[in-house]
Order: C-alpha cells, then sequence, then structure tokens
C-alpha cells in the first residue's frame, strides 16, 4: 500500500497508561479485524521510527481507532506518542497481521494484548455472531483493564477478567496457567486465539498444546 498522512483527530488517555487516537481515514481505506499497521510520527526525527499498532475500529467506522499502550520509562515512539495530541499527523505504511478470525474460540489477552481482539470482537458482535466465543483477559491490576464495560455488556458470562497482582470483587486474583485453564476451559478442540507479551503467548500456546489443542487451531503473531 502508499503511505497516508493521517491526521489526529482526538487524543486521550482511558487508563492511567493507555491512550486512544481517533484518526482520519483515507478513502477507500480497510483491513481485517485483527490486523496492525506500521505507524511513524509526521514529526522531524520521527517520520521513520515505524512501530506496529492495532486497530481497534471497525471498517464501518467513518475513522480509524488505535488504542495504544504508553511506555514512558523506555523514552521511544510510545513515550513521543504520550506527547502527541489532536492537529498532529501520524504516518502509515503498510497493514499486517497474522490475527485473523477463523471461527468460534477463546480468545486469551494479556494487558495490551486485548486491542487486536477488539476489532475482531466488536465486528462479531455487530454481526451478531459472538454466540460460541470466550474471552479470559489477565492484567496486574484493576486499573489496567482496557474496555471493560464494553466487554462485559457484550460478552457477559463469556468473559472471564483476571487480576494477578490484586483481589477486587469482580475480578479473580490468580494467574492463567496450566490449572486454571483446567478449571475453566471444558474443550482444548477449539480455536485459541492468543496476545500479550512474548512471555505470556510462548506460555499459553505450550500449555495449550499440552493439553491437547492442535497447533493448528492456535491463532497468535508469530
Amino acid at each position: 500500500m502508499s503511505k497516508h498522512i493521517l491526521k489526529i483527530q482526538e487524543a486521550y488517555y482511558i487508563t492511567q497508561d493507555v491512550k486512544r487516537f481517533i484518526l482520519d481515514k483515507p478513502e477507500g481505506f480497510t483491513f481485517i479485524p485483527g490486523q496492525a499497521g506500521d505507524f511513524s510520527i509526521n514529526k522531524p526525527g520521527w517520520e521513520d521510527q515505524k512501530r506496529p499498532f492495532t486497530f481497534t475500529s471497525l471498517n464501518s467506522w467513518p475513522f480509524l481507532e488505535l488504542t495504544v499502550k504508553i511506555y514512558n520509562q523506555r523514552n521511544g515512539m510510545t513515550h513521543e506518542l504520550g506527547r502527541t495530541n489532536s492537529g498532529a499527523e501520524l504516518i502509515i505504511d503498510d497493514v499486517f497481521g497474522a490475527i485473523q478470525y477463523k471461527g468460534p474460540g477463546v480468545f486469551l489477552a494479556g494487558g495490551s494484548g486485548i486491542t487486536p481482539f477488539m476489532a475482531i470482537l466488536r465486528q462479531l458482535h455487530a454481526q451478531k455472531q459472538l454466540h460460541g466465543n470466550s474471552l479470559i483477559y489477565s492484567n496486574k491490576y484493576e486499573e489496567d483493564v482496557i474496555f471493560d464495560s464494553e466487554l462485559r455488556q457484550m460478552l457477559g458470562n463469556s468473559y472471564l477478567n483476571v487480576l494477578t497482582r490484586e483481589d477486587v470483587v469482580g475480578f479473580g486474583e490468580k494467574r492463567i496457567d496450566r490449572d486454571f485453564l483446567i478449571e475453566n476451559i471444558r474443550d482444548f478442540g477449539q480455536n485459541f486465539y492468543v496476545c500479550g507479551p512474548d512471555k505470556f503467548v510462548t506460555t499459553m500456546c505450550d500449555i495449550l498444546i499440552d493439553l491437547g489443542a492442535d497447533p493448528e487451531a492456535l491463532v497468535f503473531e508469530k
């Protein structure tokens, strides 16, 4: 695809370190839910600093939405995005990604790994095709949870939120490990969608395969 310069319409924090960006949408621009774009900031010194960010909007929306975890301590691209607001511009020059919907299954997300699943779940919800899908979403603390109310509204009892370092009403306080998956998943012959930190993805995939999941039924960013 050719490069597009996208003006930021809105930019604001939705948690202490996650920022929502609403961008202009080029005419005819489409993506597959779950895919990401290679983005850079259209300002001197940052035009070639590309980083992948997942679209959390739908193709039917008149704008593009990014939901970005800001790492201020790293002094890199996301730190700069934390200081970038409406009126500024981003550059996109590629769309890619292995995470695509293959059929009903279990979504396993760690932290900001929920972002590629949002466009998929929102699309399924809009098409009334969420039945048969469930989400297990792990975060450290309640304040880290992204999209909680929307996920509860869409998925109801098929949404399980886990906090690893805090005990809060409405959340489980435990780590997603082998015992947890055995306790909460009845069928390991279905599709599994996994996204989060590298260690989370590797650990989840290893456990799932060990429990009988088909490696071909695991969807994750390789």
